[in-house]
């Protein structure tokens, strides 16, 4: 795929859980090249399943940081096969899983100046980290950590308010407290700790690059609002972590130039930039364009919620991020576990399998359900911790059932007033002209979708996800170069496709919705009580 010579490319790189991604755009964004490695079935000497090794105590999850260095030599031998030509890559930028940490050996910043063409990365970096086995964001080994985090600080909503999320086991911080307490030789031996993003973006600077402010902010150890590492969090987590960090900088920051390395090796120009690299969710908030005002909400496995924050109002549920386009703004994440599986259950029980059946019974039913409110945790829930199933008729008594049209009514409605409720605790609000940006397995469904529309009273309008972090890091290597002359994000992205508009809100949702998330703010809190009784 040989670009034409006077053409101008941005790349954009996910070092995600499973694989390596890379999308190509012109400087019209325009897609012009796209391409992966699967870490399971191309790098089969690592041993991984789903890209990662699940260690015996069920708790600990690790991936081998030089399957994802090997990762790179071999996409950037493939696209070089395929006839990109890498001369044209004025800038890029990349993506990496959020949370997950990469420890390099003292001595690994001198060899990543001094990289010699002739030989891969693998080749090269085989000895440049003290820690092989990177903690990763599947990894829930580090409770205790958690526990003493929010100790020293003056509890979890105290942390919350400081770095936008309470303690999480996943989260940056709190591996690394675990690993410099489990393995002191190992920590001894560190001269830098990079977040996954933050080590992919070294690799192609042949030089440590800072941590940006918006993956930064899912360490539990940035304080998001002077955007600079909390010294009461640094402290309670290991000694000396500022120097082992470095100074973390702005999402949109050019880094420097590409390493020679590449230059020599791949034909990239000397004057291709390196603009900082961010975790996968920021960056997917990019390939989706959120602006102020917007929610995305990704209808998968489990429901995650994207929101466009200006006041953050952190809570000990969702995360608070800084923003990865924006240094005034934030973004806001929700997750949901009892998403598709649930609503596939009552599709089965309540309309026969069939999503036809389950569309009609929306049809069929009035906006607001007659009053009737449900709650369907069939798992644990995250946001809120509540399990089981909960039926309130419109005087806010509990009934053991209702009809089936009623029932899958109460499941779709019940679940977007929750998505919604949530994300205004944290600090979002419905503007004139907010959009709801939908994607995954049920935006495929005219009907769920207009109920989304009537529940946040905005017009839905459908994306396709597969690629926004690759696509948001393009973007956002692009936006890099036009930064610094005070260009807008929003204006770098204007000539990107549109979303396609899905649904409008019913003229008389708001009244109805409105009034109803009063109404389900109660009572969730009648069911967080008695999921508290009982468990």
């Amino acid at each position: 795929m040989a670009a034409a010579p006077d053409s101008r490319l941005y790349l954009g790189l996910d070092f995600s859980t499973q694989q390596l991604k890379v999308v190509a755009v012109d400087g019209n964004l325009n897609v012009v090249h796209q391409d992966n490695v699967q870490f399971d079935s191309e790098l089969p000497e690592f041993r991984t399943q789903g890209g990662v090794h699940i260690h015996p105590d069920r708790l600990t999850v690790t991936s081998p940081v030089l399957m994802w260095v090997k990762a790179l030599d071999l996409l950037l031998d493939k696209m070089k096969g395929a006839g990109l030509d890498f001369s044209c890559v004025r800038a890029l930028s990349g993506s990496g899983q959020q949370h997950g940490s990469v420890f390099w050996r003292k001595g690994a910043s001198h060899t990543l100046n001094q990289l010699d063409p002739n030989q891969s990365l693998h080749q090269l970096l085989q000895d440049s980290f003290s820690v092989r086995d990177s903690p990763v964001w599947m990894d829930s080994s580090s409770s205790q950590q958690c526990r003493d985090l929010q100790a020293a600080v003056g509890g979890a909503l105290r942390l919350a308010e400081i770095t936008g999320s309470r303690a999480y086991e996943r989260f940056t911080g709190n591996q690394i407290s675990k690993l410099h307490g489990s393995r002191a030789e190992d920590f001894q031996n560190t001269e830098r700790i990079s977040l996954v993003s933050s080590f992919a973006a070294s690799l192609f600077l042949g030089g440590y690059a800072a941590i940006d402010y918006s993956d930064g902010s899912g360490m539990n150890l940035l304080d998001i609002k002077t955007r600079n590492w909390s010294r009461i969090c640094l402290e309670a987590t290991a000694p000396h972590l500022d120097g082992l960090l470095g100074p973390p900088l702005p999402s949109t920051s050019v880094l420097g130039p590409v390493s020679s390395y590449f230059v020599h090796r791949y034909g990239f120009s000397e004057s291709c930039k390196v603009v900082a690299f961010t975790g996968d969710n920021p960056a997917s908030l990019a390939g989706m364009r959120l602006q102020q005002g917007d929610v995305a909400v990704s209808l998968g496995t489990s429901d995650t919620v994207f929101l466009w924050i200006q006041e953050p109002r952190p809570a000990l549920e969702g995360h608070i991020f800084c923003s990865p386009v924006d240094l005034q703004a934030y973004m806001a994440l929700l997750c949901f576990k009892n998403g598709s599986l649930t609503r596939e259950r009552i599709r089965n029980e309540c309309a026969g399998g069939s999503w036809e059946d389950f569309s009609a019974a929306l049809n069929d039913t009035p906006l607001g359900n007659d009053g009737n409110i449900g709650f369907y945790f069939d798992a644990m829930e995250i946001t809120p911790p509540a399990v089981g199933v909960y039926r309130f008729d419109s005087d806010d008594h509990e009934v053991s059932s209702w009809s089936p049209q009623v029932e899958v009514r109460a499941l779709v409605e019940g679940q977007f007033l929750s998505r919604r409720l949530h994300a205004e605790r944290l600090g979002y609000s419905i503007m004139a002209g907010t959009r709801v940006l939908a994607t995954g397995g049920a935006s495929s469904n005219q009907e769920i979708l207009q109920v989304l529309s009537d529940v946040f009273n905005a017009p839905v309008y459908t994306i396709d996800l597969s690629n926004s972090a690759c696509l948001g890091s393009a973007y956002r290597a692009l936006h890099g170069l036009l930064a610094e002359s005070g260009v807008s994000f929003f204006d770098t992205v204007k000539k990107a496709p549109e979303p396609q508009l899905a649904a409008s809100p019913h003229p008389a949702a708001k009244q109805v919705y409105d009034e109803m998330l009063k109404r389900f703010a109660r009572l969730e809190d009648r069911v967080l009580l008695k999921t508290n009784q009982t468990t």
